[in-house]
């Protein structure tokens, strides 16, 4: 029986395609996001591109989280576009423990068409999914960064500890960006942030270019490591404080 949990729980993400059980209307949502998927193939790729996977929590309370990240996606894109481009592969987790991944998407059209088809439900975070999700993806190639936006955290501390060691380990930074002021997510990103030596931001849903600021930066140094984020840093005060940031965590 603890077998057939365990493949279970490790066949719930996959990095081709992102799909969903339950009523009907539920289902005929993931079979859009699959049959999305499907015709995104020729959007895909890698090659000559940095690599950023983009993990949000997609429970309830955080739909108006979902539909700004979804506005701003394309910016970070468009900062790494002189740079080679950029290849950002989507994660979230919501509902009973459903926690999913896309392809890797090379466009802003292709990310944001895929956003729009994933509605929020109610649920418990799964950071240290998503944070094994990307250890096993830098194992397999290079990932410049994970990001993550969430305003949660509902696990055990010293378990994300753990996964996010190995993820520092493995040299992906991780960039947390928390909604709102809730202690107990913020103790838990700012560990993630110091195991992995990356960083750990707070940013206000009033204010949406805090936070497009702070994608911006992320994916810049997830396209060309501090080289990218110095670049940016010029025109953009986010990127410089979390190139100050990154520098005092080296």
């Amino acid at each position: 029986m603890e077998e057939k949990l365990r493949h279970a729980r490790e066949a719930s993400i996959s990095d081709k395609s992102i799909t969903g059980k339950g009523k009907p209307p539920v289902a005929s949502r993931a079979a859009d996001v699959d049959l999305f998927l499907s015709q995104a193939n020729a959007v895909t790729g890698t090659s000559g591109r940095g690599r950023l996977i983009f993990a949000l929590d997609a429970t309830l309370s955080r739909q108006p989280t979902w539909d700004i990240a979804c506005r701003l996606q394309a910016e970070m894109f468009d900062v790494t576009a002189a740079q080679g481009g950029l290849s950002i592969q989507l994660v979230y987790f919501r509902g009973l423990n459903e926690c999913r991944a896309s392809q890797w998407l090379a466009n802003a059209a292709a990310l944001k068409g895929l956003m729009e088809r994933i509605d929020c439900r109610g649920g418990q975070t799964q950071i240290e999914r998503v944070l094994d999700h990307t250890a096993a993806q830098a194992a397999k190639a290079r990932v410049g960064a994970l990001v993550f936006v969430g305003d949660a955290m509902e696990e055990n501390i010293d378990a994300l500890c753990q996964s996010a060691g190995k993820l520092g380990l493995l040299g992906v930074k991780a960039f947390l960006f928390q909604e709102g002021q809730d202690p107990v997510a913020g103790q838990a990103f700012g560990e993630i942030a110091r195991l992995t030596g990356g960083v750990h931001e707070r940013f206000d849903l009033r204010a949406p270019q805090s936070l497009a600021g702070l994608l911006r930066a992320a994916a810049a140094y997830a396209s060309d490591g501090v080289a990218g984020l110095t670049r940016l840093a010029g025109d953009e005060p986010t990127a410089r404080r979390l190139l100050v940031t990154l520098g005092g965590a080296r």
